[in-house]
């Protein structure tokens, strides 16, 4: 079972990256997804899921109205679109996955296995 997090990089406030997150070894639709990302300095937080079973989607408030999470079942891969970037969406990114399916609360306790991080920096 393997993750792999990319589409990281340096953006100017206001812009747009899409990160993925692309599974082997397992069929990413059987499992709840979610987005962490971690500040230097500051504690991971949750920011986005998508449930397994129903698609129920949670974003956390910082977030909401900017990114959207999404799967593409056929490329077994997950998304997470990021519009309007800040500054403070500045750190590194991580996926990982729930075999409850569910997804929430997005607490990293809940996530069994996690990819190695993208970096995502938000400067002008």
């Amino acid at each position: 079972v393997q993750l792999q997090a990319s589409g990281g990089g340096l953006v100017q406030p206001g812009g747009s990256l899409r990160l993925s997150c692309a599974a082997s070894g397992f069929v990413l639709s059987d499992y709840a997804i979610g987005w962490f990302r971690q500040a230097p300095g500051k504690k991971r937080e949750g920011v986005s899921s998508i449930s397994s079973h129903d698609g129920g989607i949670y974003y956390a408030d910082s977030v909401s109205g900017r990114f959207t999470i999404s799967r593409d079942n056929a490329k077994n891969t997950v998304y997470l679109q990021m519009n309007s970037l800040k500054p403070e969406d500045t750190a590194v990114y991580y996926c990982a996955s729930d075999s409850t399916g569910w997804g929430t609360p997005v607490i990293s306790s809940r996530y069994e296995h996690w990819g190695q991080g993208t970096l995502v920096t938000v400067s002008s």
